[in-house]
């Protein structure tokens, strides 16, 4: 878009450029960042971000989480974690034992 097309072009020579003398268009008239959530912004806050301040749940002070790692693997893509090999015996065998696949160990080694 061309300067001379823009609303600043217009607003020269207005002393305050259409912010006003007596709000002003100042730096960071709400404080910066999400201050005053307990103050000026509380309506606001309670409103639209309910459960924002405050706690929940116990602490967990060193929290590793190797120990809670469970990922999933989709049931269509189950039978790529098998050799081919194992996937034929499996086929031929007449019990209908299906092979054990170990999914953590195997998700781990194709992530």
């Amino acid at each position: 878009m061309p300067s001379r097309l823009r609303k600043t072009r217009k607003l020269q020579g207005h002393v305050t450029h259409g912010h006003g003398r007596i709000g002003k268009h100042q730096k960071h008239p709400g404080g910066r960042g999400n201050a005053g959530g307990m103050h000026h912004h509380r309506i606001n806050f309670d409103k639209y971000h309910p459960g924002y301040f405050g706690k929940v749940g116990m602490r967990h002070y060193h929290l590793k989480r190797n120990q809670s790692f469970c990922p999933t693997v989709k049931l269509d893509k189950l039978w790529t974690l098998v050799s081919e090999q194992t996937r034929v015996n499996a086929a031929k065998n007449k019990t209908g034992a299906a092979p054990i696949i170990d999914v953590v160990l195997s998700v781990s080694l194709h992530i």
